[in-house]
């Protein structure tokens, strides 16, 4: 795999890094995404070194769920025996890690490769780095990680961008894990990570506020989540098998306006965000699913009133 992997790139600092890829690596930041591909890593054969985090209770417990390394509660030059550095902790403190590594290490960046987690940024962040010598990245699994075991990422994507020698290493992680990787141009990574805040977050808060409907009218929780989950379930299967307008059900698919305005009275009687959700996500799914979306977008004027964003315009 690493002769393969070699011979694909002529350049020597490539060639280093490739042949050492598998050798080292220390992971910067403690969390779920710290701990889960750690563990993943470890058990694939890679040495882990340093896992330091600000919180060295935290970083104690990764070192154990990942099954290897050194506990730290600061950066330091041990961090630079490792050929990989993967920085995951929250994006606001990416640009001042890459910082304060830039300064412990200096030209002994050169030849390291220095990957962030972070969906919504970009490899610039990790200038200082590159700026010494270290081939800089992002590397990005689209999946959500819980607090016990890490995920399967078999299968699963990972949007990557970079120098040229940062994505022939961010692949050869991929490929480890067992996903696929698809290359980014960085130009506006933050709409990438809005698509799984779509896919994933938002959807559970719009699972969690259908299960507090159900509860108002009577339902046990467990009764709502067994009712709910079958049919979002069935929805996500119908959407990748069928397509996103042959999966489109209820009202506004039908064209049942009086059945949409109905929902509108009787939302009124919960906190006004499930309202404005209502309205929002109306809006949306003419816009995204209804092969006539401008006499959807009118309609659904008439009964919400007029889309103030666009009255204005």
């Amino acid at each position: 795999m690493q002769t393969k992997i070699a011979r694909e790139e002529k350049s020597p600092q490539v060639l280093m890094l490739t042949q050492r890829i598998k050798q080292t690596l220390s992971i910067v930041g403690a969390g779920r995404v710290g701990r889960g591909l750690g563990r993943i890593l470890n058990d694939l054969g890679w040495k882990i070194r340093i896992v330091a985090d600000r919180n060295i209770t935290k970083a104690r417990a990764a070192v154990r769920a990942i099954g290897a390394g050194q506990p730290a509660d600061e950066l330091n030059s041990q961090i630079l025996g490792s050929s990989v550095v993967l920085i995951t902790t929250q994006d606001g403190v990416i640009e001042n890690v890459a910082a304060q590594l830039a300064e412990i290490g200096g030209l002994e960046w050169q030849g390291k490769v220095v990957l962030h987690t972070s969906g919504a940024l970009d490899s610039s962040v990790l200038k200082p780095l590159a700026d010494l010598g270290a081939a800089t990245g992002s590397l990005h699994p689209m999946q959500t990680f819980g607090e016990q075991r890490p995920p399967d990422l078999e299968g699963r994507m990972f949007g990557i961008e970079g120098s040229p020698a940062a994505l022939k290493v961010s692949r050869k992680i991929v490929r480890d894990m067992g996903g696929f990787a698809v290359p980014l141009s960085g130009a506006d990574k933050a709409a990438y990570h809005s698509s799984a805040m779509f896919a994933c977050g938002h959807v559970l808060a719009l699972m969690e506020a259908a299960v507090r409907l159900l509860c108002a009218q009577g339902f046990t929780r467990r009764q709502a989540v067994r009712a709910l989950v079958p049919l979002t379930r069935k929805t996500l299967d119908n959407f990748e098998s069928l397509g996103p307008r042959a999966a489109w059900t209820g009202p506004l698919a039908r064209g049942d306006y009086s059945t949409i305005q109905r929902h509108i009275k009787a939302l009124g009687d919960f906190p006004q965000e499930y309202l404005e959700a209502d309205v929002a996500l109306a809006r949306l799914a003419a816009v995204v699913l209804s092969p006539e979306p401008e006499a959807a977008k009118q309609q659904l004027d008439k009964v919400f009133g007029p889309n103030p964003k666009t009255a204005k315009s």
